[in-house]
């Protein structure tokens, strides 16, 4: 009832500040509060929603494309309707040097807010559930801070490697983490990370977190993920889950051969059927195949389509092609068309 009324005030005020259906001005002002309806991502208003944009890289070695200049281009040129902001937790990520990291992706989430977009906050780590402690500690800061903003959707595990079981290790982490979020933060989607690099989703249908706004992310790389990681996906959406491609590859997994357009292509047709949400992998200059840019790319965008690799230019226009039309639909605005409003303060 609590969030249900929530709901309603937001649409309310929405509605009586000049942002009802018929005078949107962001992506966030169409949509609104995101939740979860069986299979499907649905607007505050009971549409089907289907987000399409790119994860930035490890913010531990890429962290120059984490600002706000770069998350303007990739809303306005690349038409993205989602970033998502991967924090590395290891290997000099958040656990040796929380304060810079933290940092980090509180300017991409401070950007996408201000322009009206979703943000992913990503607990980008293979094994997060061996220190589920500190992983709470980064999620509740992040939900206490984010918690009122409809734009926040939080990942809580990346890729798990192929041991860990769900039922035993997996599943007991995100149910831990997922409660630090709801002290904060009751409504806004949580998505989990499941066994295999995040390809084992039917384990997650087979005994799933019994909480509302719960989806769970499948990952795949083209070069390598064919038809039997779409038929894997398929049978955890037949079991009623909800899936998330919060990573996905135009090349094989190693990140660097086999680029694939023609398989890609295949999956966008799978991910479009199916209303599925998708980001690509990655906003990176790192010489390799997987990366958008090339090296040395300006860290503020504005890139030209000299700056941009053969697997970049293919993913900018299948964004442009998708979302374009989303964008042109909104009403533009006298002002910069950003939006900072809130959600009814908890």
């Amino acid at each position: 009832m609590k969030i249900q009324f929530k709901l309603f005030i937001t649409a309310l005020l929405l509605f009586l500040l000049g942002y009802g259906s018929f005078s949107q001005t962001t992506i966030v002002e169409k949509y609104g509060q995101l939740s979860v309806q069986g299979n499907y991502m649905v607007s505050q208003y009971g549409d089907t929603v289907q987000l399409r944009g790119v994860s930035l890289f490890w913010s531990q070695w890429m962290g120059q494309y984490y600002n706000g200049d770069v998350v303007k281009w990739l809303r306005d040129d690349w038409k993205c309707t989602v970033v998502r902001a991967a924090m590395g937790v290891e290997s000099g990520g958040y656990l040796e040097n929380p304060d810079t990291e933290v940092q980090k992706v509180m300017d991409v989430v401070d950007a996408a807010i201000s322009k009206g977009i979703y943000v992913i906050i990503d607990y980008h780590s293979h094994e997060a559930y061996k220190n589920p402690d500190a992983a709470k500690r980064f999620f509740g800061q992040m939900a206490k801070k984010y918690g009122a903003y409809p734009n926040v959707l939080y990942e809580v595990f990346n890729e798990p490697l192929q041991d860990p079981s769900w039922t035993r290790n997996l599943k007991p982490y995100a149910e831990m983490v997922i409660a630090k979020i709801r002290e904060f933060d009751p409504d806004n989607i949580v998505i989990v990370g499941t066994r295999q690099w995040s390809q084992m989703v039917s384990e997650a249908g087979l005994n799933p977190i019994k909480q509302p706004n719960i989806m769970y992310t499948l990952h795949f790389y083209s070069g390598t993920h064919r038809e039997w990681l779409r038929e894997e996906a398929q049978k955890a959406m037949n079991s009623g889950i909800a899936l998330f491609v919060t990573e996905y590859g135009t090349c094989d997994a190693s990140g660097n051969s086999n680029l694939d357009l023609a398989e890609t292509k295949i999956w966008y047709d799978f991910l479009d059927a199916h209303k599925i949400s998708y980001c690509n992998w990655s906003i990176a200059d790192k010489a390799e195949t997987a990366s958008t840019l090339k090296p040395g790319a300006n860290q503020f965008g504005k890139w030209e389509s000299y700056d941009l690799t053969p697997s970049g230019i293919f993913v900018r226009e299948d964004l442009i092609e998708k979302n374009g039309p989303i964008f042109n639909s909104l009403v533009k605005s006298n002002s910069s068309g950003t939006s900072t409003k809130k959600k009814k303060v908890k």
